[in-house]
């Protein structure tokens, strides 16, 4: 039995097509990034031992020339303490000269990218570009991307599309923004419509396992799931078509749009899917692949999109069966004959249908765990006082009660008197706004300092204090200024300016 994984499939598909005379050698090279000596000898080998040429014979054996881990961890510690400013080359002259530890440089810039630490050679000039010809069939590559623009009304909406490289066959859908969710619903379009292709062409953007999401992106692992091979464009003018296509987009949908009075996204897809594309990109865009025969390949019954063109996350199963998923508990509810505690479930999410949870492929039954909630501060405060009138009743003596519970008797006094009157509801707090409180200086006075802070509003609170003592004979300080001008709300010189101006106006 062989196992292969997704990349080595690709690649026994691309040399049996080869074989058959359906794409060039060239082609071939393009499409697994090889390079033309390379594929000749997938050719050889194939024709040889078949498919076994795909897996290599030194699959799970360590190399012997492998270098030693302590090696590696000296010469990142070397680099992060004593050579950080070195180029590759001049550091592993450095290091054999001094350290007398030879490494090539091509392996020490892996050790160097494993601790974030390269020094990056000064921009050069821009390279002489190529013309790339199209692939000979429909389905061997699709490019995809997202165009944010204000594609109808004032507001940036993101257009995501994909594009057949051989025919210009385009599916597209508007998106408030360029998500993952937005990205796998046109992908699965795309599926549907005309089946499974061999490779898709992105940017190196995080939504497809970019430099920002290198070691996990939702579409990546859609396409590993479905057997498609990721390629990453090292420029935008590597996936010029979708980026031409774009312009296209741009230049004519949106006066369409805009002359057909769409302003939301529901009538602007629609218009994009049964009107615009049918009637002007189809006829005039789309094109003609240089061989009819379709390399879509039909979906097969085995694979299921609800399953793959999903958002899925990971959580351990505590001890008890439950799992915690978006600030919730549930617990499991199907019948298990093992525990499955310590294992990892897989969270399917769908916007539409919620999320369901599965283990080793099988879906589970699930129940959401309802506990209960905290006390609020002020329930919290009237249980205890409870609790003190129980301890009273229990005793049948204040005073043993104030001493075990260290509350004096006036307020367990209180409250008993609010409790017999009112109830447990007349235990809680009862706000009094209106009430001054007793170290509050006397109306007069704060009118007063009020009063003469409209007059004078760019004066701060030791000069008013100071005034005030002299021309009125008002005994107040500084700080009692200030706590007079916060209840009245005009601690500010802006704030003092603005009722000053105020009350001129209405006067």
């Amino acid at each position: 039995m062989i196992v292969m994984d997704s990349k080595a499939q690709l690649t026994v598909d691309i040399i049996a097509k080869v074989i058959e005379g359906r794409i060039t050698i060239a082609n071939a090279a393009k499409l697994l990034s090889k390079s033309r000596r390379t594929i000749e000898r997938y050719i050889k080998r194939y024709k040889q031992v078949g498919i076994q040429f795909a897996i290599h014979a030194n699959r799970g054996r360590s190399p012997s020339n492998k270098t030693p881990t302590s090696i590696k961890e000296t010469v990142q510690a070397l680099i992060k303490g004593k050579y950080f400013d070195l180029n590759l080359l001049h550091l592993a002259e450095q290091l054999e000269v001094n350290e007398r530890i030879v490494v090539k440089r091509e392996t020490l810039r892996g050790w160097a990218h494993d601790i974030h630490h390269v020094k990056r050679a000064k921009r050069r000039r821009g390279k002489a570009r190529k013309r790339r010809e199209r692939m000979e069939a429909a389905g061997l590559m699709m490019q995809m991307d997202g165009s944010p623009h204000r594609w109808f009304g004032d507001k940036k909406h993101c257009l995501i599309a994909m594009i057949d490289d051989a025919t210009s066959e385009v599916h597209a859908e508007f998106f408030p923004s360029e998500t993952t969710v937005g990205c796998l619903k046109v992908m699965r379009d795309c599926i549907e419509t005309k089946g499974l292709f061999k490779t898709l062409y992105v940017d190196r953007a995080g939504i497809f396992g970019g430099p920002k999401r290198c070691n996990f992106s939702q579409m990546q692992r859609a396409c590993e799931e479905l057997g498609i091979e990721i390629i990453f464009a090292n420029s935008p003018q590597g996936k010029g078509r979708i980026e031409r296509a774009f312009d296209t987009f741009q230049d004519r949908l949106v006066p369409e749009l805009r002359l057909n009075n769409i302003k939301d996204i529901t009538s602007a897809n629609a218009y994009l899917k049964h009107v615009f594309i049918p009637q002007f990109w189809q006829p005039r865009i789309q094109v003609k692949s240089k061989h009819q025969a379709s390399e879509f390949t039909p979906l097969t019954k085995h694979i299921n999109l609800d399953d793959i063109c999903v958002i899925k996350d990971h959580r351990k199963i505590r001890n008890d069966h439950t799992f915690s998923y978006g600030s919730k508990l549930y617990l499991i509810d199907s019948p298990l004959k093992h525990s499955i505690a310590n294992q990892k479930i897989e969270i399917r999410n769908s916007n539409k249908k919620g999320f369901t949870a599965h283990f080793a492929g099988r879906k589970l039954k699930i129940s959401e765990v309802n506990e209960p909630s905290k006390l609020a501060a002020e329930d919290l405060a009237v249980q205890k006082k409870l609790e003190v009138m129980a301890l009273v009743e229990k005793l049948g003596n204040v005073s043993e009660a104030s001493r075990q519970s260290g509350i004096s008797r006036d307020t367990i006094y209180r409250h008993l008197k609010l409790l017999k009157q009112g109830g447990a509801d007349a235990l809680k707090r009862q706000e009094t706004p209106n009430i001054r409180h007793k170290n509050c200086v006397d109306m007069a006075i704060e009118e007063a300092v009020v009063q003469f802070s409209i007059e004078h509003p760019h004066l701060g609170q030791q000069k008013v204090a100071m005034k005030l003592t002299e021309a009125l004979a008002i005994d107040i300080s500084p700080n009692g200024v200030r706590s007079v001008w916060l209840r009245n709300n005009m601690n500010t010189t802006a704030l003092r300016v603005e009722k000053s101006q105020a009350l001129q106006k209405s006067a």
